[in-house]
């Protein structure tokens, strides 16, 4: 070989290796190394650019990526797939859309790339117009990636029709289709198809094994694993993670010993199991003999002396972890959060700092679930680069604080809103009782293109039930239909309640009879919805029909029973069904049941047993309770006890003059004219105030809000002359607000 040959192989030999090297350092979160042996190369070659952008976008610099890409001097189709993988394993899908859109040669690659990423958030629509567009017909990578979206979605049906028209079938297509049925826990359908596989291989048995495990049916995963040819390491680990999961420890740890080769994962199952388990010592007598421990191996450890409040046992592996410990500390972190101890957890983050983006998630995260909101922005504002996470974790923080001015401001900054973003913001509307916005933002959510899930359409049902918006409510039922969210069981519970608060019982029944597999909410939500409506009886019977069914009562069902007795007026079934729950099913009962009994007895006009009962140690410190009461008292025309309850609500709410007025209206009614001025001139004195009243009516397809001593109205002239001829005595209503609102899909 001649001497320039010799030096042409050589620098060949040492540009693969540095190549390798970026790649293997980009993988291992090395990225700083990466770049330094990147930037100290003399000549580079594609490769070289394209693993570098490679380990740029797989550390979350996708900015650095872009930059180098945009200064390749020759790109081929592995540059530009590098670049699209990596805008959306970032999740910056209009990015990687643009990308794809502007590649002169796209091969099979670059479009099971884009439409993997589809159906793997969900979008099966997209992803199937990215499929029906697609000029590879043949490939079978496509058709696998389809099947699985539509199974994903528990769209089977469509699933199998794809799986049927197939025009070239591999193993893996097979085995798509088959994970299909085991993903949606149809083992029957699993079994048949499973039988009829003209070739299978250990994935198909590993796939069936999964099945059965995820079903709980031990005793058929046990049969299938025992019958599977050659298990390898998957198999041994699935079965062995079957027995953690139903706590059969030792069947799981004689699988482990019988295993001919164990790989880390099954190791750090076993020792996770010991700790969910309770068995320290034998997780720790593991861990110390484990070959070759990986970050999981770790942080499972770290994870499991947190969950036993051993903090200085995790925090000691921490610091003898002996390479990168971010994800670990991410762990700590969380972990005293979830034990309120904001102050370590703050002493772990200023030794990272804000360079690291999923730590500075963790603390916005903590910072906001206590409410600390500007600690949360200090963090916030420092963040050299803001994901999604970061953003959204800031709205719902200032939204659990009732502060939606912020949260509404950070929306509207956001680069680039993601579902979670709109979500974030609907539920804020919601939980601060402005449902008005969170319908709106529903409607901008579409203009956008968004999909919504079925948090965003359960948000929006509970809007419409606060507003008795039935139009609008009905409207979304119908979006719900149209895009495949009606059968979630979620969005459907939401509907009976919605229907329910809106009047519209039948509609609520009907939707409850459709049901497939109902849950506890379920139940509920229709008997809260016949106690709302008056039906008391109906409601009894439901609960009935619901503990035949095998169905367990809660404190949710004790709550809307005793509501609606107190509605129907059934105080002895009431008080029955309050001791039945609490005696037979172990329902303890909260202030909300004692309030309701309370409400119970007044409405009979028992009061003196409802005093006896507010008097409680549970409820008596509740408003509802005693507001319960003073209400009865008027209705009764009793004094004896609407003194104590008023001096009860004087002292949990100082600043509210409800519970006066209606004390200076009892006296009134018994002609006390002396006492009920006295009680008119406390009120003037001590600066309370009186809740303004609020009722709205929905007619046509606006929802007309009317707030009692508001001059805003302009039509206020014309409804108060529409009142007057309507009733004998002049009743005025100011409208606050007249709204359209429009669901177009």
């Amino acid at each position: 070989m001649s001497e320039r040959l010799k030096v042409i192989v050589e620098h060949g030999s040492n540009l693969f290796k540095k190549n390798t090297k970026i790649t293997r350092l980009g993988k291992s979160g090395r990225i700083h190394e990466a770049i330094k042996i990147f930037s100290s190369m003399g000549r580079k070659n594609i490769v070289t650019y394209n693993s570098m952008i490679s380990a740029y976008t797989k550390n979350d610099m996708v900015d650095h990526a872009k930059k180098l890409f945009d200064t390749m001097p020759h790109r081929n189709p592995v540059s530009w797939n590098t670049m699209i993988a990596g805008y959306l394993q970032n999740n910056q899908m209009e990015e990687a859309m643009k990308l794809f859109d502007k590649m002169p040669m796209r091969d099979g690659y670059s479009w099971s790339l884009v439409l993997s990423y589809f159906t793997r958030i969900g979008d099966i629509e997209k992803a199937r117009e990215i499929f029906n567009s697609t000029p590879y017909k043949r490939d079978p990578v496509l058709w696998n990636a389809m099947i699985i979206g539509y199974a994903k979605k528990g769209k089977i049906d469509e699933a199998k029709r794809l799986f049927d028209e197939m025009p070239v079938k591999n193993l893996v297509s097979w085995n798509s289709m088959l994970s299909g049925y085991t993903l949606n826990g149809m083992m029957h359908s699993a079994l048949h198809f499973f039988d009829g596989m003209v070739e299978k291989d250990v994935i198909s048995w590993n796939l069936m094994l999964d099945g059965y495990v995820e079903l709980g049916d031990l005793d058929t995963a046990w049969e299938t694993f025992n019958r599977i040819p050659s298990p390898n390491v998957i198999s041994h680990v699935s079965m062995l993670c079957g027995f953690l999961r139903n706590g059969k420890i030792f069947y799981a740890r004689r699988i482990f010993d019988q295993m001919p080769n164990r790989n880390v994962v099954s190791w750090n199952a076993m020792i996770k199991g010991y700790f969910l388990n309770g068995m320290i010592s034998e997780a720790i007598n593991l861990f110390q003999e484990m070959p070759e421990k990986d970050l999981v191996t770790w942080t499972t450890m770290i994870d499991g002396f947190i969950r036993i409040g051993k903090f200085e046992d995790a925090r000691a592996l921490v610091d003898q972890m002996p390479y990168k410990r971010t994800e670990a500390q991410v762990t700590l972190i969380c972990g005293y959060i979830q034990n309120r101890n904001m102050e370590e957890a703050s002493q772990i983050f200023e030794q990272i700092g804000t360079c690291d983006l999923i730590c500075s998630n963790a603390m916005i995260a903590g910072y906001a679930r206590f409410r600390m909101m500007e600690k949360a922005l200090n963090i916030f504002k420092q963040l050299p680069r803001k994901d999604s996470i970061s953003w959204n974790t800031m709205i719902a923080g200032y939204a659990q604080v009732g502060d939606m001015d912020k949260a509404l401001r950070l929306f509207k900054e956001m680069g680039s809103r993601n579902l979670v973003s709109w979500n974030s913001l609907i539920a804020g509307f919601i939980q601060n009782n402005l449902y008005y916005y969170a319908l709106r933002s529903f409607v901008s959510m579409g203009k956008e293109e968004i999909k919504p899930d079925q948090s965003t359409f359960a948000c929006g049902l509970s809007a419409c039930a606060s507003m008795t918006s039935l139009n609008t409510g009905w409207q979304l039922h119908q979006y719900a239909l149209k895009i495949g969210y009606a059968s979630n069981l979620f969005v459907r519970n939401s509907l009976i309640t919605m229907y329910a608060k809106c009047g519209n019982i039948t509609a609520a029944e009907t939707v409850f009879r459709e049901l497939g597999g109902r849950d506890v909410v379920s139940w509920n939500s229709l008997i809260a919805g016949y106690a709302l409506n008056g039906y008391g009886n109906l409601a009894l019977k439901l609960v009935e029909d619901m503990i035949n069914k095998g169905v367990l009562p809660d404190q949710v069902t004790l709550l809307g029973i005793l509501s609606a007795c107190s509605h129907s007026g059934l105080i002895d079934l009431g008080i029955k069904f309050f001791k039945r729950l609490t005696d037979e099913f172990g329902v303890e009962p909260l202030h909300e049941h004692y309030s309701c009994i309370v409400d119970l007895f007044a409405r009979g006009g028992q009061l003196e047993e409802a005093f006896e009962i507010a008097q409680e140690a549970k409820s008596k410190d509740s408003v509802t309770t005693w507001g319960s009461l003073l209400g009865a008292c008027r209705v009764h025309h009793n004094l004896k006890f609407s003194m104590p309850s008023s001096q009860k609500l004087s002292q949990l709410e100082p600043h509210k003059a409800s519970h006066l007025v209606l004390m200076s209206n009892i006296n009134s009614t018994m002609c006390n004219w002396d006492e009920a001025e006295r009680v008119r001139e406390v009120i003037g004195r001590s600066g309370s105030y009186k809740q303004k009243g609020c009722s709205w009516i929905e007619v046509g397809n606006q929802v007309h809000a009317f707030l009692s001593d508001d001059n805003i109205q302009p039509r206020k002239a014309e409804i108060c002359k529409i009142l007057k001829s309507l009733f004998e005595h002049e009743t005025i209503f100011y409208s606050e607000n007249i709204f359209p609102l429009s669901i177009t899909y």
